[in-house]
């Protein structure tokens, strides 16, 4: 299934994008713990972000841990494969591979876009870009938040195993 294909489909069912946000937000520790929140959740397309915090920096204390956005690049991308699924609550999905190119550093609040690319029986590759508005700490404008755009710190790339039920 590509993109046009995931476009044709049905809207989420009832209940679908709440219990996403409850399982994200509220019941995983790890997510819950970064503050994720999720943002969007459409057929084949995830918003989610991550606000800044001193505890998610590196000893500098300003850039946030590379592997907070790898965390959410991997997780968005992960979640917008279960939007193909025809009940995105049955079945899983596993992280097969997962490439993060890291552009600049992440100063400030982030936030990742996940788009589907292909999803297929087995195997889905999602393409995800975290971006930063970089108002957390010093020298945040150097590099995160001109006149109101957001910066892109990490391009990435993951593909999944679908486990359809």
């Amino acid at each position: 299934m590509d993109r046009t294909e995931i476009a044709e489909m049905d809207s989420l069912p009832d209940g679908a994008t709440e219990f996403v946000r409850r399982k994200l937000e509220d019941d995983h520790g790890y997510l819950s713990w970064l503050n994720t929140e999720v943002e969007t959740i459409e057929r084949g397309r995830v918003v989610l972000s991550i606000p800044f915090d001193d505890k998610l920096t590196n000893a500098d204390g300003r850039t946030i841990h590379g592997g907070v956005a790898a965390t959410l690049i991997d997780t968005a991308g992960g979640v917008a494969q279960r939007t193909t699924f025809e009940d995105p609550l049955d079945g899983g999905v596993a992280t097969v591979n997962l490439n993060a190119n890291y552009l600049r550093p992440a100063n400030g609040d982030l936030r990742a876009e996940a788009e589907v690319v292909r999803a297929g029986g087995s195997i889905g590759v999602s393409e995800m870009t975290v971006t930063t508005a970089g108002n957390g700490g010093e020298g945040a404008e150097e590099d995160g938040e001109r006149d109101g755009n957001r910066s892109e710190v990490v391009v990435g790339q993951g593909s999944f195993r679908l486990f359809r039920e």
